[in-house]
């Protein structure tokens, strides 16, 4: 019997940001769409089991290891990271020390070994801070140094700016889907026009892995939330609610399988590698995505 066509994971980012987006995403992998979760949150993954990667933090709230007020390139005069905009800004112009990058993301990698008594199963980037320059050449090494075996690249048919980048050992899926299916725009006709656009060019018998990246859960009531500064307007949104809705009815699975798709868990997917002759290895520094 032939493969799935696409071997799918679905990725719920931001796993333990408030107690109620962490609601939601216990949802969604209770109802068997969400099939891996980023970020910590250590009892709930433990209860149920979720397979978990680190989304590593260096632009929101506080820092876990010993970056220190007015001592690190990484935080403000309040103590706290740069944010999503400051943060990248602070990189483009030249401001970020990068040991101090791996020294703080080494930090949340020990973190979640003491919390979860494991590696984590994948390591990507909150606000997709990992790719961008210098820092995705820092958290390749640290990723590698910790046997992590997984990353996402964040790049998607279809949206500007889509290639293949690879660098070191570790590995990602052949294809991303999130960032035309975000928020409002998440729909099981979206998610499936996205996966459609991936297959193009794939030889029939060939099976794709993809990743599909959402952000479900009951929206963030402030104060609760955060990462030490409260919950920001992108988690109190409506929007949180719709993508748990697309992801918890039946509507969403039921075409998925009717299309060849199977969802899994990164554990699931065989050692995978874009095919040489469409691979750049490449970490394009003028080349910076969208933040969700």
């Amino acid at each position: 019997m032939a493969g799935p066509r696409v071997r799918l994971v679905v990725t719920a980012d931001d796993f333990g940001y408030c107690p109620r987006r962490d609601e939601g995403i216990v949802e969604a992998f209770l109802a068997g769409t969400v099939t891996s979760v980023s970020l910590l949150a250590a009892e709930l993954a433990r209860r149920h089991s979720i397979p978990t990667g680190l989304h590593a933090n260096l632009s929101e709230g506080r820092p876990v290891g010993p970056a220190r007020l007015g001592a690190s390139s990484l935080l403000s005069h309040e103590g706290f990271f740069l944010g999503k905009m400051g943060f990248r800004e602070a990189v483009a112009a030249g401001d970020v020390a990068l040991p101090q990058v791996r020294e703080e993301l080494e930090a949340q990698l020990s973190r979640f070994r003491e919390l979860l008594g494991r590696d984590p199963t994948h390591v990507d980037g909150h606000q997709h801070v990992h790719v961008l320059p210098g820092v995705c050449q820092v958290f390749a090494e640290s990723l590698q140094a910790y046997g992590v075996r997984f990353t996402r690249l964040p790049l998607e048919r279809g949206v500007s700016g889509w290639a293949w980048l690879g660098v070191y050992t570790y590995r990602w899926t052949e294809a991303f889907v999130g960032l035309s299916t975000c928020g409002r725009h998440m729909s099981a006709h979206r998610v499936l026009g996205a996966l459609a656009r991936a297959l193009e060019g794939i030889p029939a018998g060939h099976g794709l892995t993809a990743e599909l990246m959402a952000h479900p859960g009951y929206p963030s009531v402030p104060p609760a939330g955060g990462c030490g500064e409260g919950p920001d307007a992108f988690s109190c949104s409506w929007e949180r609610l719709h993508e748990l809705r697309v992801l918890t009815a039946p509507t969403l699975r039921a075409q998925l399988a009717q299309d060849g798709v199977q969802l899994c868990a990164l554990d699931d997917l065989d050692s995978k590698r874009p095919r040489e002759s469409s691979a750049r290895p490449l970490w394009n520094p003028s080349w910076s995505p969208s933040p969700p």
